[in-house]
């Protein structure tokens, strides 16, 4: 396991709070796309959801098989603070890699993006097995380069784009219209269904 893919190196990265990709509270784009779901029984995961704000946005919506998945306690001990009534059944404390469940919808929120590029083959590998027929991947991903070291790790559409191409139909793929000002044309809003 490398230093990035291990849970103490995000435990690390909260209690210090070096967490520029956590803007407190759920991202406007994935808002518009939550409140455009009529059905607020499909089976919803947030994987790498840090401190869940999509989570807790979707849960005061109403929606009842939202599943949070982090491995790093800290953040998962902060998102029950918050939100004490969900559903401890509904809080996995796992590895991306040995979660099984499927879903109808995976939601991308700065989770692709803590993976090393040599890692996300494995990662859009994966997705696509916990995705239940017709099941749908969305969300944000930088649509370019960082000048240092990551995580986060950037990319470019062109590469995304063939990654996920064999795996996922594309149904939207461009620049998000209604991100927050430091990331404005900065990031994508994605819509993808498993082939």
């Amino acid at each position: 396991m490398s230093e990035i893919t291990s849970p103490q190196y995000w435990e690390k990265k909260y209690q210090n709070g070096k967490t520029s990709w956590d803007i407190g509270y759920a991202s406007p784009p994935l808002i518009e796309y939550f409140d455009q779901i009529k059905d607020k029984n499909i089976r919803i995961l947030i994987p790498g959801a840090g401190n869940a704000w999509e989570v807790e946005y979707l849960h005061n919506k109403g929606f009842e098989n939202i599943f949070l998945l982090d491995f790093a306690e800290n953040n998962i001990k902060n998102f029950k603070k918050r939100c004490p009534d969900f559903p401890e059944k509904q809080i996995l404390q796992m590895d991306f890699f040995d979660h099984k469940e499927k879903y109808d919808l995976i939601v991308e929120q700065t989770f692709f993006s803590s993976f090393h590029p040599r890692d996300r083959q494995k990662f859009v590998d994966h997705l696509q097995f916990i995705l239940l027929p017709q099941g749908k991947y969305m969300g944000l991903l930088f649509n370019h380069g960082f000048d240092f070291q990551g995580p986060p790790f950037g990319g470019t559409t062109r590469t995304y784009f063939n990654l996920f191409k064999n795996k996922f139909n594309i149904i939207h793929f461009d620049t998000a219209n209604n991100s927050i000002k430091p990331r404005k044309e900065r990031e994508l809003f994605i819509l993808l269904t498993k082939k």
